[in-house]
């Protein structure tokens, strides 16, 4: 008798690299709560290792991105389940820290908002609900979109990064499974290796992409003036946090006391690049925001007495 013939997709899955059974940790189920926690600390340990082995391509992808917001483009981070999750989180972020309207960096999951909080079923499956997102939000040549899946086959990534290609935009691929075969401006693999929970690729793939998406639109960010040093200058204050924070930060730059933040956030109206220029080139609100506009938003050169 002919044996039945081994569907496509399983094949396919027992081939991923994050679809493997860990040999570290099959006896995960027999241990005590400190040995659990060890196993996947060891294990979370390798997680900074495969993002190091990607930094050229995330250094491309940090100036792709850059490059993308002077020119009046966006980052979109698209993505099903965790991935999704992830994209999404780092957008939210950016905002209050960057100061960046909420459309600058954007995260699509499969399944719509309520997928952020509940698994949809299915979702991660449908081409053309990717599509018709991107659309939504008018997915341009001048934008970025980055797709992201542990296992590099997801249905909604994939047909997200074929649209963005055939309209012109420029795409990231993050992904923790090699021979990729997908065409893309930077692809980015963090090779992390099976899972403590054989596909529980919300643990150290996971880990991984957070890691990677931090670096991507804060690298973006600081090339675009966002930063003096490594002091956020665009924050947002909208919280009683915020504004204190706002008053260190002035304070750290300068080395003023309390009330000289104070006084010049308020001659600045608030704006923090602003007040350091003033105070640091020692001009007015009119003069210091003169020299930001030509410096492009970077506070050393503002300062410097050419603003160039």
């Amino acid at each position: 008798m002919k044996s039945p013939k081994t569907p496509t997709l399983y094949q396919e899955l027992s081939e991923l690299l994050t679809e493997q059974v860990n040999p570290n940790t099959n006896h995960i189920d027999e241990c005590p709560p400190l040995e659990i926690a060890r196993l996947i600390n060891e294990e979370d340990k390798k997680v900074a290792h495969a993002v190091e082995q990607e930094l050229p391509q995330i250094a491309r992808a940090i100036e792709l991105v850059a490059n993308a917001f002077k020119s009046g483009g966006r980052l979109i981070y698209i993505g099903a389940g965790t991935s999704g999750r992830l994209g999404i989180l780092d957008a939210s972020e950016c905002p209050p820290t960057f100061g960046v309207k909420p459309s600058q960096v954007q995260g699509i999951i499969a399944g719509g908002k309520k997928a952020m909080f509940r698994s949809v079923e299915g979702a991660e499956d449908n081409p053309q609900a990717a599509k018709e997102a991107l659309k939504k939000i008018k997915l341009t040549q001048r934008d970025v979109l980055c797709g992201i899946s542990a296992s590099k086959r997801t249905p909604f990534v994939v047909s997200a990064l074929k649209y963005a290609r055939n309209i012109g935009a420029k795409t990231i691929f993050l992904t923790s499974n090699p021979n990729v075969s997908e065409k893309v401006d930077v692809l980015i693999r963090t090779l992390v290796g099976a899972e403590v929970i054989m596909g529980s690729t919300r643990m150290k793939a996971g880990t991984s992409h957070k890691m990677v998406l931090n670096m991507i639109s804060t690298g973006a960010m600081i090339l675009c003036g966002k930063t003096y040093g490594n002091l956020m200058i665009d924050l947002q204050q909208t919280n009683q946090k915020l504004i204190e924070r706002t008053k260190r930060i002035f304070i750290l730059a300068t080395g003023d006391d309390y009330k000289t933040a104070e006084t010049f956030l308020k001659k600045a109206g608030g704006k923090l690049k602003t007040a350091i220029v003033m105070r640091l080139a020692g001009v007015s609100k009119k003069e210091a925001e003169a020299r930001l506009k030509q410096a492009h938003g970077f506070v050393k050169r503002a300062i410097a007495t050419d603003a160039k």
